[in-house]
């Protein structure tokens, strides 16, 4: 009987830098030691998704354009604490150079590129006013709770 692979979700709720860093980092060591790793991306975590980088207002009704235009993409999350107007993920950005260690979008990619399953939010893409269009073609589906809670189930699930 073959053994069951190990698994870990990540539910990707944040758009904050570390945060956003924090899951990336926990996918790749994820998928370094086998394990199936499922990120699921939902509300301001929808913003590492996003395709294009900058401010555009989305589509629907005008609250759903404004929490569009609100999400710049996985280049301009701001950190947790420290934020300083911006200026604090540039200095972390600058740290990390330094140490040789990638950026969230590099990290992403690593992710991909191991194999990590990546789900986009059904229900928040709604409220959210983001469009498939919005987001990276590597999206493995667009599923709702219920499917990531299947996905998940057997294995490790963490809320970043």
């Amino acid at each position: 009987m073959a053994e069951t692979p190990q698994k870990l979700s990540i539910i990707c709720f944040s758009g904050d830098f570390d945060k956003a860093l924090a899951a990336m980092v926990m996918a790749n060591g994820g998928r370094a030691f086998d394990y199936e790793v499922n990120l699921f991306f939902t509300f301001w975590g929808l913003n590492i998704l996003k395709k294009r980088k900058g401010r555009r207002p989305g589509k629907g009704m005008f609250m759903q354009r404004m929490f569009n235009m609100m999400m710049g993409g996985r280049n301009n999350l701001p950190l947790s604490k420290f934020n300083f107007g911006g200026i604090g993920p540039e200095l972390m950005k600058g740290i990390m150079k330094k140490k040789n260690i990638k950026d969230v979008d590099g990290m992403l990619q690593d992710a991909i590129g191991l194999g990590a399953k990546i789900y986009a939010c059904d229900m928040a893409m709604n409220v959210m006013g983001v469009s498939k269009e919005d987001l990276i073609d590597e999206i493995t589906d667009i599923v709702g709770v219920g499917t990531f809670i299947a996905n998940a189930e057997g294995g490790q699930v963490l809320f970043i």
